[in-house]
């Protein structure tokens, strides 16, 4: 009998590292750059419609009827655009998750239109899926031109990594969205050679963003302090309680989007969705609006300004408006409102728990939430330590993640799958 081979396949050389990197550090960069623009540009729109026009009707970004007009407006075109536009505002964000098959280059205009104008509207979603479709698809279409040796699923893979970089202005957090993903892939080489490219588009992206004016997420709570055994019962409380309302969303969420989508004419359900977001912005005021990033801030820079009953309106309502947005047709990701509901609960936590330090209640509120929504563990203890700057925290979180992760790891997750089309029965001859 000839003896079968157990050596593991070869690494990838030093030069295809090297050669390889050349496009991983081109996409990330690009990938940031397409991110700031469409900051940018939502940004300026958004101080336009809060900003400067209410004040030529005698209204502000807090006056209910502005709110309830400006939400449904924006319904109104991301809807018509979903409608009657080429392209057709590409995937419903709703069904997919970071990555996947890029859409068509026909979508990426009308891709970019939709995401600003949910960005500037006030709608409670972040800019992640619909920029990683955009750079997946940018990716595919330049690098797959030049070079058929550089397979598709690669592409996108780098576009995630540089994309997931300039979000969170550091490639640690693409690094360990990816670590589990590559650790599984039939790829030859140790976990870093499957790292290296990802890291690298990443580590572009995230210096790309800083140097275009981007900045990173963190913050900086007060410390921790002296361990004490009360923090893992208390730190598993606050994250088990988050998680499970990611969970009940999750459960909430096929159910909403088919209510939604049963309207059929994008124009009427999204217009709608625009409706109900306009009164969710009127009961929790403006810092329940947009997808959450500054609103966070507001919150940690002024934790103690908010009542314990506010706390809870903010939580229930970005939970709800949340959902709402991602149902109704709104192109955007669900990571930034989650990481807002998690912070409100946080503080809801540390305002009524006695002794439980504020910055482990912070994280562990968005540490349970984050769970839920992306499934993975990596990454809601980046977030979890980044919103709240202790590296103190760091342990506990490593421990109170494991029974969390038992909560929401046969759960529904937080994206709707469609069905795929059945085939039709061919005739017989």
């Amino acid at each position: 009998m000839t003896p079968t081979s157990t050596a593991p396949p070869a690494s990838p050389g030093i030069r295809t590292l090297l050669l390889m990197s050349v496009p991983a550090l081109l996409i990330g960069i690009g990938s940031a750059v397409v991110l700031r623009l469409l900051d940018l540009v939502s940004e300026e729109l958004m101080h336009f419609l809060w900003n400067y026009l209410p004040g030529l009707f005698g209204a502000s970004e807090s006056t209910p009827w502005w709110i309830f007009l400006v939400l449904t407006a924006t319904g109104a075109a991301v809807g018509a655009i979903a409608w009657l536009v080429p392209g057709h505002a590409g995937p419903d964000s709703a069904t997919t998750e970071l990555g996947g098959t890029p859409p068509k280059m026909l979508a990426v205009p009308t891709i970019l239109a939709v995401t600003i104008l949910g960005l500037a509207g006030g709608v409670s979603l972040g800019p992640e899926n619909p920029t990683i479709a955009v750079n997946s698809a940018l990716a595919v279409a330049v690098f797959g031109r030049f070079s058929t040796k550089i397979p598709p699923a690669l592409l996108v893979m780098l576009a995630v990594s540089g994309t997931v970089g300039a979000l969170f202005g550091t490639p640690v957090a693409a690094a360990l969205v990816f670590t589990g993903m590559v650790g599984s892939m039939a790829m030859p080489g140790s976990l870093w050679d499957k790292l290296f490219l990802p890291l690298a588009a990443a580590g572009a992206g995230a210096v790309t963003m800083l140097l275009l004016g981007g900045e990173a997420i963190s913050f900086s709570l007060e410390p921790l302090g002296p361990y004490q055994p009360i923090y893992l019962l208390t730190g598993f409380a606050v994250a088990a309680v988050s998680a499970i309302l990611g969970v009940l969303a999750a459960f909430a969420f096929p159910y909403v989007h088919k209510g939604f989508h049963a309207l059929r004419n994008p124009l009427i359900f999204t217009t709608l969705g625009g409706m109900i977001l306009g009164v969710l912005g009127i009961i929790g005021g403006p810092i329940t609006l947009f997808k959450g990033l500054e609103q966070t801030a507001e919150l940690l820079e002024h934790p103690d300004q908010f009542t314990p009953q506010e706390l809870a309106l903010f939580t229930a309502v970005k939970i709800v408006a949340l959902l709402i947005a991602a149902s109704a047709g709104f192109r955007g990701g669900r990571i930034f409102p989650a990481v807002f509901v998690g912070t409100a609960f946080g503080l809801l936590a540390y305002a009524i728990i006695p002794g439980m330090p504020i910055s482990l209640a912070v994280a562990c509120g968005v540490l349970g939430i984050t769970l839920a929504a992306t499934r993975d563990g990596w990454i809601a203890i980046f977030v979890g330590i980044a919103l709240c700057g202790d590296l103190a925290v760091l342990p506990l979180l490593c421990l109170i993640v494991l029974p969390v992760w038992l909560i929401v790891t046969k759960a529904p997750e937080l994206v709707v799958h469609v069905a795929e089309p059945k085939p039709a029965p061919q005739k017989a001859a």
